[in-house]
């Protein structure tokens, strides 16, 4: 009896025992569990991939298509103004010093060829009025008595040394008389309608040689000038032309007949291109810059709203060579590479897209010259637009992961 309890004490505790034991095992392996290194990451997916639903493709407006290959003008960047040609600016002056009387034009107004722009006076010009007049009464004296010498001469009865004289004399003032009508002239004023009316006029007018726009006005009335001040300036516009200035370095690709794409940066960034052509390439640098003066001639309609003077951003458009292009839409910048995307896979749901690096070039009326760093074939399905919601979408990916 006392070997049968015994037996129903050990088969009651096995349970407990087993417990503890379970127990026991669990603890050890929970342990060993957590000193256990994590499992390594699965292989992260291609970064150049990207993938997205046909929905999306949609509402960002994806477009497809091949590379384009056209001939590409490189360029030669060069800055200048626009300007007129030596003989179509005037600097008008005073021949001889005087005050100011009047002024007759505004900067900015338009003047006709002979119109008046000041009036001046002063003592000297009524002087040189007096002198001619005098010099010709003198001329008309010693013609008579030249006359009288020769007939005396001819009835050898005057002495031959005073018809010599009356010669020398008679010519002398006749030089006289006709430097003092030039110095008139200059003046604006009319020697032939001085000795027909013989009125002094106090004043003389300064009269511009060429139409066109006045440029400047230097005097007020009061003000004495001198002969070497410039009192107004007039600028004839008929003849606008770029005056660029191109490195040493960039002149061999320059020649005549190239076409140039410039801009006024005073317009700002939305300002229009406008379009010039080379006439002439200067044969010597300048020693301080080190540059060379290209002239070139407007093309167009819309010289009208330039003025000499302004600075001019221009583009001189030299030989090119045929190269592949892409729309400027197609480019992702980054850095210093430059990325485009092409199509790899696409199905009813979703479009796969795959980067590719490449090297931009020249633009030109919306297209960029590209060259890959890969090895691509022209018909492959490159993504024309869109390009930067698919670049958006890549960055999300990668943010993620």
């Amino acid at each position: 009896m006392k070997s049968v309890s015994s037996s129903l004490t050990l088969f009651l505790l096995m349970p407990t025992l087993a417990g503890l034991l379970a127990a026991c095992n669990g603890g050890a392996s929970t342990e060993a569990d957590a000193a256990a290194p994590p499992a390594p990451p699965a292989a992260p997916a291609n970064p150049d991939l990207v993938t997205i639903s046909a929905a999306q493709a949609r509402a960002a407006g994806i477009t497809l298509g091949g590379f384009t290959r056209q001939n590409m003008a490189s360029e030669v960047m060069a800055n200048g103004i626009i300007d007129v040609p030596p003989q179509n600016m005037v600097s008008i002056s005073a021949v001889l010093g005087g005050y100011v009387q009047q002024v007759k034009v505004l900067p900015g107004q338009f003047v006709k060829k002979g119109a008046v722009v000041a009036v001046l006076r002063h003592p000297d010009y009524i002087k040189l009025q007096q002198d001619y007049l005098q010099s010709r009464a003198r001329s008309r004296f010693l013609s008579q008595d030249l006359e009288r010498q020769r007939i005396l001469d001819v009835e050898d009865v005057g002495a031959k040394r005073k018809l010599q004289q009356a010669q020398a004399d008679y010519a002398t003032e006749q030089a006289s008389q006709r430097s003092l009508a030039a110095q008139l002239a200059q003046l604006n004023i009319s020697a032939s309608r001085l000795a027909a009316s013989g009125q002094i006029q106090p004043t003389v007018t300064l009269t511009t040689p060429l139409g066109g726009y006045v440029k400047t006005v230097g005097i007020n009335p009061g003000q004495f000038v001198n002969p070497q001040d410039v009192l107004v300036e007039v600028v004839d516009r008929s003849d606008l032309h770029l005056q660029l200035k191109v490195f040493e370095r960039d002149i061999a690709r320059v020649q005549l007949g190239q076409p140039i794409l410039f801009t006024v940066p005073a317009r700002g960034a939305t300002g229009p291109v406008l379009r010039a052509r080379i006439f002439l390439v200067g044969k010597a640098f300048d020693d301080n810059a080190r540059t060379v003066a290209v002239h070139a001639h407007l093309e167009g309609n819309d010289a009208d709203n330039l003025l000499p003077g302004q600075y001019v951003a221009a583009r001189i458009q030299t030989a090119g060579q045929r190269v592949r292009t892409l729309p400027e839409d197609a480019i992702i910048q980054a850095g210093e590479v430059s990325y485009a995307y092409v199509q790899t896979a696409a199905t009813d749901s979703t479009a796969t897209f795959r980067r590719f690096r490449l090297k931009p070039g020249t633009t030109a009326h919306g297209d960029v010259a590209v060259t890959p760093l890969q090895t691509l074939r022209d018909t492959l399905r490159v993504v024309q637009h869109g390009a930067y919601f698919l670049a958006a979408e890549q960055g999300k990916g990668q943010g993620d992961e």
